[in-house]
């Protein structure tokens, strides 16, 4: 077992994963509930600072700086391990909302966009969560881990907007501006979901001899060719080979913090280009960007056009709500499946909803009437949505190799963020133009490349570890040569 230090003791086997995956649940829980509070008034402070005109600019911000941060964060991370990547997030998201604060009491809406940015890197930091949670894990068991942790963000979203009253009572209490209460929260939630990170367990492991060595060599070429999560002949507790000592993939004991030896990570943009070489990776890249584009559009414009046929506030927030409800509420139900299915299969599952979803949509915008049906169709987006997000994700801690894995996450959750202020900037123009029906034939424009990919990846032979076309549960990282992996 590896010696004690402050960052807590080794754990092993069970333990690592029960304890890991309790502190990332709790993280991002903690951290759903700060984004949920805080996105909730940002608008809202925006137009009081600096008018109607700066009202789009805070979403615009907040997604900007999630954007922006995924590949950093990513890059911290394979350097030199989760549990400092996402303090680091947390931290940053936590000044963000001192900032934002701040912008508040001077009365400066650029102040405000730039802690707005800040507080963005939260939702980063969330999304990277998911791929922590499967790191080291069995190949069996990361779909239901990772859902388990996408699961957590239900309550976060929940009780993020609903703490906004109590916190604008606690802000009045501190004498501070109209709207600000529900950051202070926020700086709690994200310095306690800090804290969480920190704790997360290290992997017990014997010291590995100095790459060089004959012991120390064979020793790196078994870890290298070892499937992740497998048994680790240094005795290994269920970390992946050559994780770090956070039980992050991408560092070996012997070697520089967070690198493999004779292998350093990857960059986002060779990760990237190596995706598009093999298609159920491909497949990871393109779904997340396309599933959350067409979740995006549809979903930011159904408000206006509820309003625009007369109904009610009130419908509109039962809607949302069942939007959301479907986003995160079954996450662990499309993970077993995924586990029991392949990804490749659940990801079949999420376009076919997807596309059920706007020709619902379709259907209602012709209706006067059309609430239940505009209800069932945003209920369907966020099931399609959740589904696709999760096999996705599944298949890019499948199939890259461990160099590559976590820059590829990180390029894509950019590439996702991106994706979805597209649409968003979109979505306006083409209701305007066509109204709601042109926004969801737009929605399914917006889906061939998915299924494009999908294709690819059903054709490919043994891509999902199987030979059945991608259709399995484990991926070439899992029986990768070690000469690619390098």
């Amino acid at each position: 077992m590896g010696r004690t230090d402050r960052r807590g003791p080794p754990v092993s086997g069970a333990g690592f994963q029960t304890r890991r995956i309790g502190l990332l649940v709790t993280g991002n829980l903690l951290g759903g509930i700060g984004v949920a509070g805080g996105f909730a008034v940002g608008g809202l402070l925006v137009e009081r600072l600096g008018g109607t005109s700066f009202a789009g600019l805070g979403q615009g911000a907040s997604v900007l700086g999630s954007a922006v941060a995924a590949v950093p964060l990513a890059a911290l991370a394979a350097r030199y391990g989760r549990r400092r990547s996402l303090a680091v997030g947390y931290a940053l998201a936590m000044a963000g909302a001192v900032l934002i604060i701040t912008a508040a009491v001077v009365t400066q809406v650029v102040v405000l966009l730039a802690g707005l940015a800040l507080f963005g890197v939260a939702q980063a930091v969330n999304l990277q969560t998911r791929y922590a949670a499967a790191d080291g894990a069995p190949a069996a068991t990361r779909a239901r881990l990772m859902s388990l942790v996408i699961w957590a963000t239900t309550i976060g979203s929940v009780a993020g907007p609903n703490l906004s009253e109590p916190g604008e009572r606690t802000g009045r209490l501190l004498g501070l501006p109209a709207l600000t209460g529900p950051y202070l929260f926020a700086v709690l939630s994200f310095a306690l979901a800090a804290v969480a990170a920190l704790f997360l367990p290290r992997a017990g492991r014997a010291p590995v001899p100095a790459a060089g060595t004959a012991t120390g060599t064979a020793t790196g070429t078994a870890a290298s060719t070892a499937p992740a999560g497998a048994g680790d002949p240094t005795g290994a507790d269920g970390a992946s080979p050559g994780a770090s000592p956070d039980g992050s993939p991408g560092t070996s004991p012997g070697a520089s913090p967070g690198e493999s030896p004779g292998a350093s990570p990857g960059g986002a943009r060779a990760a990237l280009g190596w995706a598009l070489r093999h298609p159920a990776a491909r497949l990871g890249v393109v779904l997340i960007a396309v599933a959350h584009a067409v979740m995006v559009m549809v979903m930011v414009m159904t408000p206006l056009h509820m309003q625009h046929h007369g109904m009610s506030l009130r419908l509109v927030g039962v809607v949302i709500s069942l939007h959301v409800l479907g986003m995160y509420a079954l996450s662990p139900l499309f993970g077993w499946l995924a586990d029991r299915f392949g990804p490749v299969r659940v990801a079949l599952a999420g376009l076919a909803m997807l596309a059920v979803s706007v020709v619902l949509g379709f259907s209602a915008a012709a209706l006067q009437a059309g609430s239940v049906l505009t209800a069932t169709a945003l209920t369907v987006l966020g099931l399609g949505w959740s589904a696709s997000m999760l096999s996705a994700s599944v298949l890019l801690a499948n199939a890259a190799p461990d160099r590559l894995r976590i820059p590829l996450q990180g390029a894509t959750d950019a590439g996702m963020s991106y994706a979805g202020a597209v649409a968003a900037a979109l979505a306006g123009p083409i209701l305007a133009a066509g109204g709601f029906q042109a926004v969801n034939i737009a929605a399914a424009v917006i889906m061939l490349p998915a299924v494009a990919a999908a294709a690819s990846a059903l054709r490919a032979p043994g891509e999902g570890g199987h030979g059945e076309g991608g259709l399995g549960v484990t991926g070439p990282r899992d029986a990768e040569p070690a000469a690619e992996r390098g």
